[in-house]
């Protein structure tokens, strides 16, 4: 991934207390990570970075559409997604991302990279199983649908007429309606 600059934030010459920050997220940005789920989106994120003077909080927050394919149909259709993650930043003697909550840069650092974590945070969201709201409803119209509705096997009712039945059972009913 090459680094935009965008997505660097300077935090060395930043105030303590709370910064906001909003990022338009589209499929430029996606190509950046070679990722290619999405045919397209529109993905609104909004960061508060809250400075303090030996950490930084950083609240991620996420909403907007993604265009993919349904799992059933292959339409592709517009999923509405949405989010929020945390993260702290420390500082400690060598960088450490190892845990998806908490990140360490070394001393002297100056600048906190967050594309990775937008990145993460988006595509995590979207659900594993995507399916397409008209299926839910019944309201998909598409050719397939129509082509296999066409096709499919016709049923017949067949009328079970009492064949000759043998006449020892014919006895046996006799014996259960008797009593």
């Amino acid at each position: 991934m090459s680094k935009t600059k965008e997505f660097l934030i300077p935090f060395v010459g930043l105030k303590l207390g709370k910064h906001h920050f909003e990022y338009q997220i589209n499929n430029a940005f996606f190509e950046n990570f070679e990722y290619e789920e999405f045919q397209n989106s529109d993905i609104k994120v909004n960061l508060v970075l809250d400075k303090k003077s030996n950490m930084l909080e950083l609240d991620f927050k996420h909403k907007g559409t993604v265009n993919v394919p349904c799992d059933l149909t292959g339409e592709d259709f517009d999923l509405p997604i949405k989010g929020k993650m945390k993260l702290i930043v420390r500082f400690g003697e060598e960088f450490n991302n190892d845990n998806e909550e908490l990140l360490i840069l070394p001393h002297g650092e100056f600048e906190v990279d967050v594309a990775q974590y937008i990145y993460e945070m988006i595509v995590l969201s979207v659900p594993l199983k995507r399916v397409h709201p008209g299926v839910k409803d019944g309201s998909l119209q598409t050719e397939a649908l129509n082509k296999l509705n066409e096709l499919k096997v016709k049923e017949e009712k067949v009328e079970n007429k009492e064949e000759d039945i043998d006449p020892r059972w014919e006895k046996l009913k006799k014996l259960l309606t008797d009593k």
